[in-house]
């Protein structure tokens, strides 16, 4: 490509340039890049960031919150639902099944299902475990299908 071709060129890009103000600045920019006025496609100077205007701010521990004083114990830990199964379980007279314990303790206000659709199934699954992984430190015994006690 000759020279003269190179000008052609130029010179028709230039036309549809002043037409598009977007073709405009990339035309500029292509004649400064070609006349050896720019070197690269990025400015000559780095705008500043906004984060660097803004001072830092101190970072300061979040506000602890009080502790809440209702539940069987106030100022006590939450009784789990294994705990308050072994008390209903070690007060009553009869093996129980997992539905019956969450009733009772429902009633005797030492546990209440967080919202689960399920909590007897959980209950009987927890006891299971319990007795699976300490063996004879459990705290439950199982009497019969579905229905344990306490060990005494």
């Amino acid at each position: 490509m000759t020279t003269l071709d190179r000008a052609e060129e130029f010179s028709a890009a230039r036309r549809a340039a002043e037409r598009d103000p977007a073709l405009m600045r990339a035309h500029l920019r292509v004649g400064r890049i070609l006349s050896g006025e720019q070197e690269h496609d990025m400015p000559a100077t780095k705008k500043p960031s906004k984060k660097a205007d803004k001072p830092k701010r101190e970072k300061t521990a979040p506000a602890k919150k009080p502790k809440k004083a209702d539940g069987p114990k106030a100022g006590h830990a939450k009784m789990s639902a294994l705990d308050a199964a072994a008390k209903v379980l070690a007060d009553a007279e009869q093996p129980m099944n997992a539905k019956e314990m969450i009733e009772a303790m429902a009633a005797k206000h030492l546990w209440t299902s967080p919202g689960g659709k399920t909590p007897h199934a959980t209950l009987y699954s927890a006891i299971l475990k319990e007795i699976t992984t300490k063996g004879s430190d459990s705290r439950f015994k199982k009497t019969d299908r579905g229905r344990f006690a306490a060990k005494v």
